[in-house]
């Protein structure tokens, strides 16, 4: 398997786009008024977690679980 899909530099809006079953752990980590923020657009993971004092290790792990699939964001991947 190859490395992370999702990185600490990667812009938030981006990945809610491309992975949308990371919106769920968004929300968790960062509250639901990331979806109205103007600054998803521009802003990367590594910086949207120091503004929420959200741990970005786990915050990390727990979008890539959702992006493939896995854990409680489920992607769009195989939801069996």
């Amino acid at each position: 398997m190859a490395g992370p899909a999702i990185t600490r530099d990667m812009i938030i809006g981006e990945v809610i786009e491309k992975y949308p079953g990371t919106a769920e752990v968004f929300r968790k980590y960062f509250g639901k008024g990331c979806f109205d923020c103007p600054g998803s657009g521009y802003e990367d993971i590594d910086f949207g977690s120091g503004m929420h004092n959200a741990d970005i290790d786990s915050l990390l792990k727990e979008l890539n679980e959702a992006a493939e699939g896995r854990g409680k964001g489920k992607g769009d991947g195989d939801d069996k």
